[in-house]
């Protein structure tokens, strides 16, 4: 028999101690996963790989195996309240359990690798992990069982099913198998898209603000502020529909491929800019801007919404690449192309 015993933050077992977390976030935790919404310190936002306690696990206690991703291990802990068990984290770089499986962090090696480094064999009688469903691409079972003696069980999709889940004697229901995108768990994605990439447009804002200035006398600083805010709004408007509305939107956008739902986006933006505002900004009296303008937003567009096919569930990896292959280059053509316009526009 083994004897578990409290000890400040760490538990007593079978002559280890071992860290144990509460299945209760606090506010640090919760101010944390808010900050690494907005892209702060998210790269950084991280535990340390090996082996955790929540409650008073025993021998026979599950063992959970997660990422270590600081958000997702505190996803999987706060759905733990009241449970014994042993949570298993990976080194995944910092990365949560579905883009780490991609990329091979959270996967077979790892997993085998870090089972030995913790000796979770001395630790718990049974011999079953219960991995994340997203996190089955990058784990392969019969692998990890012949080199640990290890059986793999995958989990329910969402962590919030987990007690179901164990209730049932670890059995998943169909709906539990599930993946689903819906609005809510969209609209958590527009934080960081929008911080991620604002310093990119606001660069690209200024270097068309600064050149607006451009014209056949020379440089003009009236121009610059009149037509250089004139194409930093069109910029930053053109942006924050395709952060906001992409996301939003994204099962109702015509169109399988994500370029072509923001191509949508974009030409709505152009629609609804030349009959609410165009009237009233001389920049799109002229012909080159308007031509710029034309292929410069699609672009942009375009781009932003193809950079959400790493957080939607309703892509492959060979439907992305081919997409990226096609879309990317087109939208470096338009961009060149549109910038071109601008600037004969600045001297016609």
């Amino acid at each position: 028999m083994s004897r578990t015993t409290k000890e400040n933050s760490f538990i007593t077992h079978n002559g280890r101690r071992i860290p144990k977390v509460p299945t209760e976030l606090c506010w640090a935790d919760k101010f944390g996963g808010w900050k690494a919404r907005w892209a702060i310190g998210r790269m950084k936002y991280s535990v340390e790989p090996g082996i955790y306690a929540i409650g008073s696990p025993a021998e026979n206690s599950p063992v959970f195996v997660s990422a270590n991703y600081k958000m997702s291990f505190d996803h999987l802990r706060s759905r733990l309240v009241g449970r014994d068990g042993w949570i298993l984290v990976l080194d995944t770089k910092g990365i949560n359990v579905w883009c780490a499986a991609g990329k091979g962090t959270f996967g077979t090696e790892e997993l085998v690798n870090r089972i030995g480094a913790v000796g979770l064999g001395e630790l718990v009688k049974h011999r079953t992990l219960i991995v994340p469903q997203l996190g089955a691409p990058g784990v392969s079972a019969h692998k990890v069982k012949q080199q640990t003696g290890f059986s793999v069980v995958y989990g329910p999709v969402r962590a919030e099913d987990l007690p179901a889940f164990l209730d049932a004697g670890m059995r998943a229901t169909e709906e539990m198998r599930r993946v689903t995108f819906p609005l809510k768990d969209r609209v958590v994605l527009i934080p960081v898209e929008l911080v991620t990439g604002a310093k990119y447009v606001l660069a690209v804002a200024a270097f068309f603000f600064l050149l607006a200035g451009l014209y056949p006398g020379g440089y003009s600083a009236a121009l610059a502020v009149s037509h250089g805010m004139q194409s930093v709004l069109i910029l930053l408007v053109g942006y924050l529909a395709a952060v906001v509305l992409g996301p939003a939107l994204l099962p109702w956008l015509p169109g399988r491929w994500f370029s072509v739902k923001g191509l949508w986006i974009g030409l709505a933006v152009l629609l609804l800019g030349g009959l609410l505002v165009g009237r009233r900004m001389e920049l799109l009296d002229d012909r080159f801007s308007m031509a710029a303008w034309v292929l410069i937003v699609p672009a942009l567009t375009t781009f932003v919404v193809l950079n959400f096919t790493g957080a939607s569930t309703y892509t492959s990896l060979s439907g992305v690449k081919r997409e990226v292959k096609i879309a990317v280059p087109v939208q470096l053509i338009c961009a060149v192309l549109g910038i071109g316009f601008w600037l004969v526009g600045c001297f016609v």
